[in-house]
């Protein structure tokens, strides 16, 4: 397996350095990166050669579909928000270059409120690097779009200690459809998944022991995902900070103290980054249900996707109305009678897989909550709020099944965990019926034992 993926990993560099327009630059920057992301990997080791093996697999994927992707142009047909990146990354590192700030109006407007700067300046500094090159950005959204599949494989198992669950949660963020598709693009997608799945690691060996290494992780990754989606970060922090204060195993001194501390550290390297600042504005500024509304009513009526156009969430009463039909429509759509459209209709293979999933999620979260909810906390949190978030202010179907992937790598957990509980419970049923059987042949057995014993008495 080792030599194949060795193998198939050359191969895949020498097409792409040698067919792709500066394919040569972004290989060897992509080569890079994955060697930082490898070595990482490879310290870990009681999973290392699955960790490393999913990895370079997942990463083949990804490179591979990005390498399409540019060569043929295809950024506007999967997502047109790449393009924008690539321009304004540009400009910022023209501003640079030149020693004006942040490159004029355009990259002014997106370094400030709720802009997805961080974006921006990943897209600059990849640029400063190996010059203006898309597809070097997406490559590097493959590395560590590969690199979330362990992360998660790490969540679970901290959660479960179940080996298949981990690996099976693994197996579905590396090649799931969609997932592979969002993290081979230059778009923001792939660097906040990752974020948030290493905020979530931070968060639950944090709650094992205090670690200056994951402490410092979780502030960056925390900081990293205001950044790029300002919104996501305030629930990752409400569900860092209430699975500290609620605790993830049970209570003593020594855990009240080191949560206390990983809480002040977190607020006051937060505050030192101007966090508290930007969202005093950010609060001000899209911080009620008339922004959220308008937000909702564009997307509805930005595409032919659009659904619920005469829901009004405004107000209290309005805004919980329309959470089930926008929860309904952020897990299941889009429906086979939505697929009007090639890109539409690319979706349904996975689709059918996700639905399938459904009824595994149910009873991996229900298990979870019963059995393991303490040290499961961080993700219940945090999925289930920006679940509710996302069902409230989504008015468009794309718009949906794209932002349903900061929530799939969370939700494959317990779709993970529902699958191995009806594989043991079958592997428990066929043990005991061979068991029974086994009990019937060695009683009929026995039985002519004594008849022949019998037999040979008289």
């Amino acid at each position: 397996m080792n030599a194949l993926l060795a193998l198939l990993s050359l191969a895949l560099c020498l097409a792409i350095a040698l067919t792709a327009r500066g394919g040569a630059a972004a290989v060897l920057f992509c080569v890079a990166v994955a060697a930082v992301a490898g070595a990482f990997l490879h310290r870990v080791k009681e999973h290392r050669t699955f960790f490393l093996r999913i990895f370079v697999g997942g990463l083949l994927l990804r490179a591979g579909l990005a390498t399409l992707i540019y060569v043929f142009n295809l950024q506007e047909f999967f997502g047109g928000d790449a393009l924008t990146y690539d321009s304004v990354g540009n400009s910022l590192v023209e501003s640079w270059q030149s020693r004006y700030p942040l490159g004029g109006d355009v990259a002014a407007t997106w370094a400030g409120v709720g802009g997805g700067w961080g974006m921006v300046y990943m897209v600059g500094i990849i640029y400063s690097v190996v010059g203006r090159n898309m597809l070097a950005v997406q490559l590097f959204n493959s590395v560590i779009g590969a690199a979330t599949a362990p992360l998660i494989c790490l969540c679970a198992y901290h959660i479960f200690q179940n080996r298949r669950v981990a690996y099976l949660s693994a197996f579905f963020v590396a090649f799931y459809p969609s997932l592979v598709l969002w993290s081979a693009q230059g778009l923001k997608d792939g660097p906040i998944v990752f974020l948030l799945a290493l905020a979530v690691l931070a968060t639950l060996k944090l709650g094992e022991r205090l670690s200056f290494k994951y402490l410092l992780a979780l502030v960056l990754a925390l900081f990293a995902i205001l950044s790029f989606r300002f919104y996501v970060f305030y629930m990752m922090a409400a569900a860092v900070a209430g699975s500290l204060l609620v605790g993830m195993k049970r209570f003593n001194s020594g855990s009240v103290g080191r949560q206390f501390v990983i809480i002040v550290f977190a607020g006051l390297a937060l505050t030192y980054l101007g966090v508290l600042r930007r969202a005093s504005v950010q609060l001000e500024t899209y911080g009620n249900l008339e922004k959220v509304q308008a937000s909702r009513s564009d997307l509805a009526a930005s595409a032919k996707s659009g659904f619920g156009k005469d829901v009004d969430v405004s107000t209290t009463s309005g805004a919980l109305s329309a959470i089930p039909l926008g929860l309904t429509y952020l897990l299941f759509a889009p429906f086979p009678w939505q697929l009007a459209s090639l890109r539409q209709s690319i979706t349904l293979p996975e689709m059918l897989v996700w639905w399938a999933s459904f009824p595994l999620l149910v009873l991996g979260l229900w298990f979870t909550v019963k059995y393991r909810l303490r040290a499961a906390l961080p993700v219940i949190i945090f999925t289930g709020m920006l679940t509710l978030a996302y069902s409230l202010f989504q008015g468009n179907v794309g718009t949906a099944y794209r932002q349903r992937a900061q929530l799939l790598v969370f939700y494959f957990i317990f779709v993970s965990v529902g699958y191995v509980l009806l594989k043991e419970r079958r592997e428990d049923a066929k043990r005991r019926q061979e068991l029974s059987h086994r009990a019937v042949s060695e009683g009929a057995r026995a039985v002519q034992e004594n008849r022949r014993a019998r037999a040979a008495a008289r």
